[in-house]
């Protein structure tokens, strides 16, 4: 089902009781939509931004800040956050049973991506929508932007167990690593950091003691899966750019990055959007890249010199 956007879309929501129905059939939802259901009590929006001052500055009239860095994560180990602690979350934003979650983010929606991907892993995939270009679009139509925080009743969500099919392992890299064809692994990171040239983009604090890539993994830029406007690419356009790569959803896909956070966006794109079996491996490079006793394709030769 296409989402409804625009005049002709707020016309149909009156028509509905108020409000247009969210885009059950597609992961995607355009800044418009967005704007025609501001104030639908079945719609929550979230900023999941990577830099945690931008939501502070302005942000969806409406809309829960989430601090990546803290709500997303555990507090106590390198891992995603509890079910408990994520369940708190979107109650406290006043997430009920049936409620759409509409993400959006900074950075072409890294880390809305990612929230997403979180999402996923606890079941509740189907009810999350990103919004298309994220922050970029809504800037760029002149919407509005607010700086209020809201306030909601407590919502009736409830977080279920972790799917594990949704995230690989080191183990299941390293399988690839070492010759399984079984599953093709997608590294979306830059050139540099693929071939080893670099260890991580200027500015990173997270790196690891080796550079270079996954040995059989391909590479396949996340920027490409976006246009200049920041919305996602046609649907044609990404099946041609992902199958010049060898990946065309024949088999299961692994997709990783630095963090895991890009690697989220193409997760999102491969398996939301296009359909394909993929995984996400968070652990990413920091983790393989810092492993002992792991292969390493290293191009560029670069060494790491302790700085």
């Amino acid at each position: 089902m296409k989402a409804i956007t625009g005049i002709a879309g707020l016309g149909f929501a009156l028509a509905l009781g108020g409000f247009a129905a969210a885009a059950e059939g597609g992961p995607l939802v355009s800044a418009d939509w967005v704007a025609d259901n501001l104030k639908n009590p079945k719609v929550k929006v979230f900023e999941v931004s990577v830099d945690p001052g931008v939501y502070e500055r302005g942000h969806v009239p409406g809309a829960t800040n989430i601090r990546w860095h803290t709500e997303l994560v555990d507090p106590v180990k390198r891992d995603i956050a509890s079910a408990e602690n994520l369940q708190k979350l979107l109650s406290a934003a006043g997430v009920d049973k049936d409620t759409t979650i509409v993400l959006y983010g900074d950075n072409n929606n890294w880390f809305a991506a990612w929230g997403a991907w979180v999402l996923e892993a606890y079941g509740l995939g189907d009810r999350v929508k990103l919004l298309d270009g994220g922050r970029k679009v809504w800037e760029a139509k002149g919407l509005p932007l607010d700086t209020a925080t809201p306030e909601a009743a407590k919502g009736s969500i409830e977080i279920g167990q972790l799917n594990t099919k949704v995230r690989a392992r080191l183990g299941d890299v390293l399988k690839v690593a070492e010759g399984d064809k079984s599953v093709t692994l997608l590294d979306i990171r830059s050139p540099d950091e693929f071939s080893g040239k670099i260890f991580a983009p200027e500015g990173s604090k997270e790196t690891a003691v080796r550079a270079g890539h996954v040995p059989n993994a391909k590479n396949v830029p996340w920027s490409k899966a976006v246009s200049a406007d920041g919305t996602i690419k046609p649907t044609e356009e990404l099946k041609k750019l992902y199958a010049e790569a060898g990946v065309d959803g024949s088999k299961p896909v692994i997709v990783y990055c630095r963090i895991g956070e890009r690697s989220s966006h193409t997760w999102f794109v491969l398996a939301k959007v296009l359909g394909y079996d993929v995984r996400n491996y968070d652990g990413s490079w920091t983790e393989y890249g810092n492993a002992v006793g792991v292969p390493v394709a290293n191009v560029a030769g670069t060494v790491w010199q302790g700085k």
